[in-house]
This record gives structure tokens, C-alpha cells and sequence, in this order.
């Protein structure tokens, strides 16, 4: 069974019944400055965890996006080893991440608020990527990106509804306040229909509420 979403083919792949629990903690991005970037990072308003400083010269700083539950970490690869994991040996500018919002209008105009240069607003069609926000706004298609002083690559994602299969209904959580509200404010729209449909006040809203939310996180198919 395959789900499609604006051109994009997802399978739907089942469990793996002995698999192991790993939680990505960390990416380790590429830059020639350590103190440019973490100007750049905290003016983001992404959690400055710590700047590690050593001994022996080695220094690694950690950032986390607000909601997120993976960090990055840069840094000077004076006196590592392989296994310090601090820094990395890719060229400054290669990095490129996503970063998953459900208000893609609301948080472009944050960052730009905070001096950030953010890209203009544009949508994976069918057939190809263009210019403005999704006609449908749906999920997984509007974008728009910035670049970090080295030219690392950050593309925002505005997603409002998980594919099937990729997040576990049963440890559903929303990362921040506004993704909450902004959850709640979909399951609101869609109750109101919901009541018109029955033709009468539903009493039981906040199962319903819980319900569709839930849904919606995990790409389940959303109630009635």
C-alpha cells in the first residue's frame, strides 16, 4: 500500500517486530567559524545546550531547535580523534537539513523578524516546484529555506498531517505550544463540520478532539 502527496511516493512499510529503540540525539554540521555560527544559531532563538571547551583545544557547541528533539552540534577539529565526533570533515556549505513547522507563514516571518534572510515561499507541484505557498496548503509542500554564514541549508516544511506510517500513534506529542494550539485550531474547523454533519451539538467534543489529533499527527485516517 502506497500513499502519494504532491508527487511524493511514500511506502507504507510495517514494523519491524525486534527493533531497536534509537532516538536521533545529534547532527554534527560544517562550519569555518565557530563563533559566527553561534551568533547565527542563538539569534535563530534555537537553545544554546553548551559550548564545550577542552584542554586540548577541541570546542563543540549544541543548539536545539525549539520543539525538537535533536540537537546540532559545530565545532574545531584541533586535537580530535576520530571518535570525538565534535566536528566533521565535510566542507562548510554542504550541510543541509529540515526543519518541520505547521505555520510555515507565521514562522517565515519570525525569522525575518529576527534579521534572518529567509527565501521566498515555494510548493512541490505534480511535476515540478513552484513559486508560492501550496494552492491546498497541504502538507509536506510548502517550503521556504535560509542559509547559515557558511552557506549550510535549512529548508522550513510546513507539515500539518504525518504520512501513514511514520509516527506511532500510540507515543503521539506535539513539540511546542504553537504546535499544540495550531493542532487543536485544525481539530476545531474539522469538529465544527463534524456537528453540521450530525445536526446537533456533540457533547462529546473532547474524545473527538483527541481523536482527530491524534490522527492527524500519526497520518491515520481522521474521523468523522
Amino acid at each position: 500500500m502506497s500513499q502519494t502527496v504532491t508527487g511524493i511516493s511514500a511506502q507504507k512499510v510495517e514494523p519491524f517486530a525486534a527493533a531497536i529503540d534509537m532516538k536521533l540525539e545529534v547532527v554534527v554540521i560544517p562550519v569555518s567559524d565557530v563563533d559566527r555560527a553561534k551568533e547565527f544559531y542563538a539569534r535563530l532563538g534555537w537553545r544554546l545546550d553548551r559550548d564545550f571547551r577542552f584542554a586540548n583545544g577541541l570546542r563543540a557547541v549544541q543548539f536545539t531547535p525549539p520543539g525538537s528533539g535533536c540537537s546540532v552540534h559545530f565545532g574545531t577539529n584541533q586535537g580530535a580523534t576520530r571518535n570525538d565526533g565534535f566536528a566533521t570533515s565535510a566542507a562548510p556549505g554542504t550541510g543541509k537539513g529540515y526543519l518541520i513547522v505547521s505555520d510555515i507563514v507565521g514562522s517565515r516571518n519570525a525569522l525575518a523578524a529576527r534579521g534572518i534572510d529567509v527565501s521566498e515561499f515555494f510548493h512541490l507541484g505534480e511535476n515540478a516546484v513552484s513559486a508560492g505557498l501550496d494552492p491546498e496548503r497541504r502538507s509536506y509542500s510548502s517550503r521556504a529555506s535560509f542559509d547559515d554564514p557558511d552557506g549550510n541549508t535549512w529548508i522550513l516544511q510546513e507539515v500539518t498531517a504525518r504520512l501513514p506510517g511514520l509516527v506511532d500513534p500510540g507515543a503521539t506529542s506535539f513539540g511546542s505550544v504553537g504546535d499544540l494550539a495550531g493542532a487543536m485550531r485544525r481539530a476545531a474547523a474539522a469538529h465544527e463540520q463534524h456537528e453540521k454533519r450530525i445536526g446537533q451539538k456533540d457533547a462529546n467534543w473532547p474524545d473527538w478532539y483527541a481523536a482527530y489529533m491524534v490522527a492527524e499527527a500519526s497520518g491515520a485516517t481522521l474521523p468523522k
